[in-house]
């Protein structure tokens, strides 16, 4: 399921201890530590018999001063944009941020094809497939998007199913119908995609 990785990150655990930082720690998710984070990387990335792998971007427009300051050092690894106030802001008017998404968010896919989800954002994601959409593992961000119930897939976790920035996660397409993929850490960012065999 996972792509083979190298562990790179070097600090990012404050993001996964969000719920913590904000007073809303949860029993059932120790925090991951930023060496347990990984990016993903693979040179055989050809679909089955020449088949085009779908590409896709995890996007985020993060403000580090803020992030970084708000949830811990290392958070938020780019240049400027939204501030922690400000996202916070977003998600409790609307339930979703837009600049946090997976693009595309629709796609048809074949079997043998390949995903390929690089974090081309500023702070970890997932890619995380699912029978059905739902909250993530932080319940503070759970909370401010309405998400009662947290996906199950996403308490099944593993730490190189967390792509820090730049990385990338690779989920081969196995089967027809609806697939599903969520951050289980942004929920709100999601992707539908319907797959056949031609």
């Amino acid at each position: 399921m996972m792509l083979r990785s190298v562990p790179v990150f070097v600090a990012l655990g404050g993001l996964l201890t969000i719920a913590a930082a904000c007073g809303q720690g949860s029993a059932d998710h120790a925090p991951i530590s930023p060496s347990a984070v990984s990016t993903a990387n693979d040179s055989g990335g050809q679909a089955v018999q020449g088949r085009q792998d779908v590409q896709v971007t995890m996007q985020d427009a993060c403000d580090p001063a803020t992030f970084n300051a708000a949830i811990g050092p290392g958070t938020c690894l780019r240049s400027g944009g939204v501030s922690f106030d400000e996202f916070v802001a977003q998600l409790t008017k609307h339930g979703a941020i837009g600049a946090w998404h997976f693009a595309p968010p629709n796609a048809n896919v074949r079997v043998g094809q390949t995903f390929l989800a690089t974090n081309n954002g500023g702070e970890v994601h997932t890619f995380t497939q699912v029978a059905d959409f739902g909250g993530g593992i932080v319940p503070f961000l759970n909370q401010l998007t309405g998400e009662a119930t947290v996906a199950p897939e996403c308490n099944a976790l593993e730490p190189d199913d967390f792509v820090a920035p730049g990385g990338t996660y690779k989920e081969d397409v196995e089967h027809t119908g609806t697939l599903k993929f969520q951050c289980c850490i942004h929920p709100w960012m999601r992707l539908e995609a319907r797959a056949s065999t031609h």
